[in-house]
């Protein structure tokens, strides 16, 4: 059945005429179309672009219901596409299901042995393997790879990154010639420049980036996804590390300046993309959080709201809301950029042309 709907359209708060035709956007009139909603805001489906389906909450792997669950909960929360950053569980399953998002996947993890949380990552003995494994996830994947970029060194007491700067350069090298992207999760100052040197394509959490590591990654076009929600766990972290006090030390004043150091990258020019590190100690279906903290650190509520919507899928490489693209669509009866509490409801969600979920004036 062909549907017609009509509102406001973002970013450019333009009205916006569309119709939907064998779950396909149209911009063109279609014959005998029903009108669907004459009013709202309309938006292309939201975007998590760092969440992990498959890890519980509270951390292990997920089970099949378990996996599911998620998936449903991020489609009610209006997010149509999510970019796995890194997942133990197999769960290409969901494809075949018409009512649940589009997921990107980034494969598994890639650490050192003994270097991250147990049972999640590929483990490595010896980094010279990292090229070959790199390769065999980026062949895995959707076009990317997640490495494990610094963890805490017990030997140490504090975050080390894993790899040095040789290994990393070959590694992404490998991915790139494949067709895939690198992105690394990092906390601390000192895996930065390696990494982006290396020509790493993205960089998840950054809370470590200084004068210096922002200035090599606007030259480099290189992307960042802050997990803001999951930053805000950091003094818990260090509360639960009184065996490591310089690490915890650490954590403490990354957590403290993270604001500063987010809306520095934001305005010298860094790309700056949502995500909420879902699943393990964050739940899923809080894009609208992260919305909200993006906002508050400089992106401002329409910049924050692209950061998980139309920015956010052109950099994964998934339309909008133009002619010819599918139709994976939100209307809300308010802005959107009101507040995560009018974010996280969205009245009508619409996923491959079918309404898959629906509030108000639509239930």
């Amino acid at each position: 059945m062909a549907v017609r709907l009509a509102g406001v359209g973002l970013p450019v708060e333009e009205p916006v005429e569309l119709w939907i035709d064998d779950g396909v956007i149209s911009s063109e009139p279609v014959a005998g179309a029903e009108t669907l909603s004459g009013s709202g805001w309309i938006l292309p489906g939201l975007v998590d672009a760092h969440c992990h389906v498959g890890i519980r909450y509270g951390g292990g792997h997920e089970d099949e219901a378990g996996v599911l669950a998620q998936a449903q909960t991020e489609r009610d929360a209006g997010v149509l596409l999510l970019r796995d950053a890194g997942s133990p569980v197999d769960t290409r399953a969901l494809d075949q299901r018409a009512d649940l998002p589009r997921i990107v996947r980034a494969g598994r993890h890639i650490a050192m042995a003994k270097r991250y949380i147990r049972g999640l990552p590929i483990d490595l003995e010896d980094e010279s393997q990292l090229p070959a494994a790199v390769t065999e996830q980026a062949l895995r994947g959707d076009g990317w790879v997640k490495l494990v970029g610094d963890w805490i060194d017990r030997s140490v007491g504090d975050l080390r990154p894993l790899w040095g700067d040789a290994v990393l350069k070959e590694a992404i090298d490998a991915a790139h010639r494949v067709g895939a992207r690198v992105t690394a999760h990092v906390f601390g100052e000192d895996a930065l420049p390696g990494l982006i040197e290396a020509g790493i394509d993205c960089i998840e959490h950054g809370t470590g980036l200084t004068a210096d590591t922002i200035e090599m990654m606007v030259e480099r076009g290189t992307a960042l996804v802050p997990t803001l929600i999951n930053i805000a766990t950091f003094p818990e972290i260090a509360d639960s590390a009184d065996r490591f006090p310089v690490y915890a030390a650490h954590m403490r004043d990354l957590h403290a300046r993270v604001g500063a150091t987010i809306g520095a990258a934001h305005e010298a020019g860094i790309p700056i993309y949502a995500g909420t590190d879902a699943g393990g100690s964050i739940r899923h279906g809080r894009i609208a959080d992260e919305v909200a903290a993006l906002a508050a650190v400089g992106l401002g509520p329409t910049g924050a709201l692209g950061a998980a919507c139309w920015d956010a899928r052109t950099w994964l490489g998934h339309p909008g809301l133009e002619a010819g693209a599918p139709a994976d669509l939100l209307v809300y009866d308010r802005d959107p950029r009101t507040g995560p509490d009018v974010l996280a409801e969205p009245d009508l969600v619409v996923l491959r042309g079918r309404v898959v979920a629906a509030r108000g004036r639509f239930a």
